[in-house]
């Protein structure tokens, strides 16, 4: 499949979330009706890349493999058709939800990194639903419980929040620090 593109940006080599960071600057710099091609290496920016689309309202067109190389493909939308792309407005810093769970309090943790990215070190008791499997298991969790979701650094966790708000979920809030700065207890799968 050829798709022509206005633009190429080279992601290869980044981790979450520096494809979606430098996907959100070289779009700022395309004309409407315009078409990016963004080269990643970074097997989550498949889920990474259309959470971001749909929360823009940039088109996702579509994302095909060659070798190690992931290439996604972006419309730049016009005025009208793009969505203010703001942050999730309920948050919670790292030491607060390390105190909850230090006081055994009844918290869902939804952790929405990539499968190998739980494997290596998760919160303890964290249901692991990866960014791109949200909407497909959003069933798995219940409305009436209070829902922090966490991430590498903040990035797929602000989008998965806005996904679940957006379908009904009122007690959300995003763990804006992520993995990376948690120095709470961590449980890694055998």
């Amino acid at each position: 499949m050829t798709i022509q593109s206005d633009h190429v940006l080279d992601a290869k080599g980044l981790a979450c979330p520096m494809p979606i960071v430098r996907t959100k600057k070289a779009m700022d710099t395309l004309e409407h009706g315009q078409v990016i091609e963004v080269q990643a290496t970074d097997k989550g920016s498949l889920a990474d890349i259309q959470a971001w689309a749909k929360s823009s309202g940039h088109q996702y067109l579509c994302s095909t493999e060659e070798g190690e190389v992931l290439k996604h493909y972006l419309r730049k939308a016009s005025e009208t058709e793009a969505k203010e792309d703001k942050e999730f407005p309920h948050t919670v810093q790292n030491e607060a939800l390390h105190q909850m769970l230090g006081a055994e309090e009844s918290v869902t943790i939804l952790d929405v990194r990539e499968p190998a990215e739980y494997s290596f070190g998760h919160i303890p008791g964290a249901k692991s639903i990866p960014l791109g499997e949200l909407a497909n298991r959003i069933d798995e969790l219940d409305k009436v419980n209070e829902i922090y979701v966490v991430c590498r650094t903040g990035s797929r966790s602000d989008l998965a929040s806005k996904q679940l708000a957006n379908n009904g979920f009122e007690k959300v809030k995003n763990a804006v620090q992520g993995m990376v700065e948690w120095t709470g207890p961590i449980e890694k799968d055998q």
